[in-house]
């Protein structure tokens, strides 16, 4: 295990296994739709070289495969050997350190900056952390106070992968924010922050105008 942890490191970090290395292989696979591992591998061999001749490297794919592995061994016995010798205790202790207390602190300041920032920015409204019990007892983050009445907000970072399970989330929080509705008076909110460019952004800014609507029926009301 710990072995295959090396390896699996050490390939994605000097990206051994990218496209620019390997060739599109989840393309590949899709387009050949093998039965067995062998005729992938034939399928494979076979674009890899044609991958290879666009690059202008003349060895047989199999060579070139191989070749790719002894650069693996080297990266890992001689570069992450000599950087291994290199950690001292201290290193570790203060990593650690670090770690939890300010790479956390930073990420959160980071998230509030962003979504909790833009959203003040969209809503024109100071928003507020919510207590402790309401994020246990009704999911919600943050909170926008209207007259006697409070509107729950709730960030939910996602990927684009875990996009079409929104409407799961929605359903499993449903009750939760139907308690904080009927207790505080106004409805709550999931807003879906989404990474895109190594920047937060807001999946759903449709909700924007939600919450400006359930603000207006509030102050009416």
């Amino acid at each position: 295990m710990a072995k295959e942890w090396i390896l699996n490191l050490a390939t994605n970090r000097w990206s051994l296994n990218k496209k620019s290395s390997v060739g599109p292989v989840s393309q590949w696979i899709r387009e050949c739709a093998p039965k067995t591992m062998e005729e992938w591998e034939s399928f494979y061999y076979t674009r890899l070289s044609e991958f290879l001749k666009k690059k202008g490297i003349s060895i047989p794919p199999e060579e070139y495969l191989q070749e790719l592995g002894r650069k693996l061994y080297v990266k890992i016995t001689e570069v992450i050997q000599a950087e291994i010798e290199e950690v001292t205790e201290e290193d570790c202790m203060e990593y650690i350190r670090n770690l939890v207390i300010n790479r956390t602190y930073e990420g959160y300041l980071t998230e509030i900056k962003t979504i909790y920032g833009k959203l003040e920015k969209l809503l024109g409204v100071k928003i507020y952390p919510a207590p402790d019990e309401w994020d246990r007892l009704y999911n919600v983050d943050f909170y926008i106070p209207v007259g006697p009445s409070f509107i729950g907000l709730q960030i939910k970072p996602i990927t684009y992968e875990q996009t079409p399970e929104i409407h799961k989330w929605k359903k499993w929080m449903e009750n939760t924010h139907r308690k904080f509705e009927k207790k505080q008076g106004g409805k709550v909110f999931i807003i879906f922050s989404i990474k895109k460019n190594n920047r937060k952004e807001i999946y759903n800014p449709e909700v924007i105008e939600e919450i400006k609507k359930e603000m207006e029926k509030l102050k009416s009301s």
